[in-house]
């Protein structure tokens, strides 16, 4: 049984989003295939991470699966209709979320001196909360890709951290600290 702080399963990523509709294909940006963009989405809503990290993520995966990209978001969007993924495919992506999700080691990177306000970490931890709950539902809509990557480099920089997990950590170990 996973426990709560585990990278969720291929599975239960696309049991958070609706199946691919005509809408969600008609929305995506140009050049961007409807597969690839509805990963990128996943990834993004339940990693949280920017579209970089999101896009290291999936080729993470791809290249620990041993198959490309495009064929890793195939699977992650066939999990999404209810399609069997390989075994192989759902434990790369697991890794590679696991991964991303892994903090560094102390002294890896520098830390902000000064401390946010408390109510400017919170408005913003809301917001990307806010952002991956509407790419779980709609991982291809381009304005809530855009405001997840927006909200992600916002809490990095904020909490200056390097990687949006990192920053997540930081700003609920901040909001959880006494005064």
């Amino acid at each position: 049984m996973a426990s709560p702080g585990d990278p969720p399963s291929v599975a239960a990523l696309a049991a958070q989003a609706p199946p691919l509709t005509e809408r969600a294909l008609a929305e995506r940006p140009p050049g961007q295939a409807p597969t690839e963009l509805w990963a990128l989405g996943l990834v993004m809503a339940a990693t949280p991470c920017s579209a970089r990290e999101a896009k290291q993520i999936l080729l993470a995966a791809a290249d620990r699966a041993r198959i490309t990209a495009p064929q890793a978001a195939e699977a992650m969007v066939a999990g999404s209709l209810g399609l069997p993924v390989p075994g192989r495919v759902e434990r790369a992506l697991h890794r590679a979320v696991q991964a991303a999700r892994t903090p560094l080691p102390p002294g890896a990177f520098r830390t902000v001196g000064i401390l946010p306000s408390r109510p400017r970490t919170e408005e913003v931890l809301s917001r990307l909360r806010g952002c991956q709950a509407r790419l779980a539902a709609a991982p291809t809509d381009p304005g809530t890709l855009r405001a997840m990557d927006d909200v992600a480099y916002t809490l990095c920089v904020l909490m200056g951290r390097p990687t949006t997990h990192e920053a997540v950590l930081a700003a609920e170990r901040h909001l959880c600290a006494p005064e």
